[in-house]
């Protein structure tokens, strides 16, 4: 597939730049969505082995995508939900200390809170220097620390933080560390095992272009053989559709991630166009994806900086940016106005912590990069 732009849209005539919010599915998925309803008008199209290979597809597309075993992914509806199985899976103890950074979007601190209860500490970490290092993490960890967590890319900054080394150190200290991704799977390359993170949870409907009510997560076997919480969902527990069994069914216990997927893994609604989008953007390739959006960065960049009232606030070097990106008037009461403009001239962005935030995807190009960047000069 040498245009993936042809495989999304059209937009109405507009131009989406907000990914980091929502990714637009693409038009294979579109097709898939169709089918999917079809079958459910005449469920006589549904075979029972559908229920087995739905969510196995999946999971194939999913482990590509952060390099992993697909029988180690976890299906799940959400970046929560990988959090939630750890928060109440693993053994804590009072005293216990949970890491995280001064910034971080809720969905990667609201999950360990009620562990409170059990004396666990939530502590809230300031780096020196965005984005944190190694160097500053090591210092800030205490013999108290159980649990770094941290978002891959920041919802709020754009920064993105460098995972090997910060999970070097968190090896070194053993402190487990837990990566949010959903701002980066899916536009950003990463192998999750090599890099020596212990799990990465995602939602599915940003830069994945999947349905929202999407996620999934990975949790290194080792960890995952830990978690005390239980999950027993009865289709997850036989490999045949034979219903005769009864009561002499047992409960299994070589699952593995299995054990832990969201309850009604066919999901057809969601799970069959989430497969193929995803499909579509492995088609592609995420390396791809990675470049391709970081030469629109590059752009936007270079062409806000031209104006003495616009000012980029994200990590602007290569090795530090992401493909979100902040900006702001020199006036900050202006933003909305900027915002709202762009709104009125088809231009879709976000408008977070009073800052603008374009998100580009492999769907956008540089046209329409120039077009905004006019855009937003002509009234700034």
């Amino acid at each position: 597939m040498s245009d993936i732009k042809d495989e999304f849209g059209p937009f109405d005539g507009r131009i989406w730049l907000n990914a980091a919010h929502q990714g637009p599915l693409p038009r294979s998925a579109v097709r898939a969505a169709e089918g999917a309803i079809a079958d459910k008008v005449s469920p006589h199209r549904i075979d029972d082995a559908d229920f087995q290979r739905v969510p196995q597809a999946l999971k194939s597309v999913l482990a590509a995508t952060v390099g992993v075993d697909p029988l180690e992914i976890i299906l799940g509806n959400s970046t929560t939900y990988g959090l939630h199985l750890l928060a109440h899976g693993l053994e804590w103890r009072p005293g216990d200390e949970i890491v995280v950074v001064r910034g971080e979007f809720p969905a990667t601190i609201v999950p360990w809170l009620w562990l409170e209860e059990r004396g666990v500490t939530i502590r809230e970490i300031t780096p020196r220097r965005r984005p944190l290092s190694a160097e500053d993490l090591a210092g800030q960890l205490t013999s108290k620390s159980r649990l770094f967590c941290s978002s891959w890319v920041f919802s709020f900054s754009g920064e993105v933080i460098d995972v090997a080394s910060l999970a070097a150190v968190c090896r070194s200290r053993g402190v487990l560390f837990v990566l949010n991704g959903s701002q980066g799977v899916g536009a950003r390359v990463i192998d999750a095992a090599a890099a020596g993170v212990d799990a990465v949870t995602s939602c599915g409907f940003k830069w994945l272009c999947g349905p929202y009510g999407t996620g999934f997560c990975w949790i290194r076997p080792q960890i995952l053989q830990q978690l005390g919480y239980r999950q027993d969902y009865w289709l997850t527990q036989i490999d045949q559709t034979d219903l005769r069994a009864g009561l002499d069914l047992q409960v299994r216990g070589d699952l593995g991630a299995r054990r832990y997927d969201v309850f009604c893994t066919a999901n057809f609604f969601n799970f069959v166009p989430w497969a193929a989008a995803v499909e579509t953007l492995l088609t592609f390739g995420v390396g791809r994806a990675q470049v391709h959006n970081d030469s629109l960065v590059a752009q936007l960049i270079d062409q806000i900086d031209q104006h003495p009232r616009l000012r980029i606030v994200s990590p602007t070097s290569p090795g530090e940016r992401s493909a979100l990106v902040h900006l702001t008037h020199t006036d900050a009461s202006r933003n909305r106005e900027l915002h709202d403009h762009l709104g009125r001239n088809g231009i879709d962005a976000a408008l977070r912590a009073n800052l603008i935030r374009f998100s580009p995807h492999v769907y956008n190009d540089a046209a329409e990069i120039e077009h905004v960047t006019s855009s937003l000069l002509r009234i700034a």
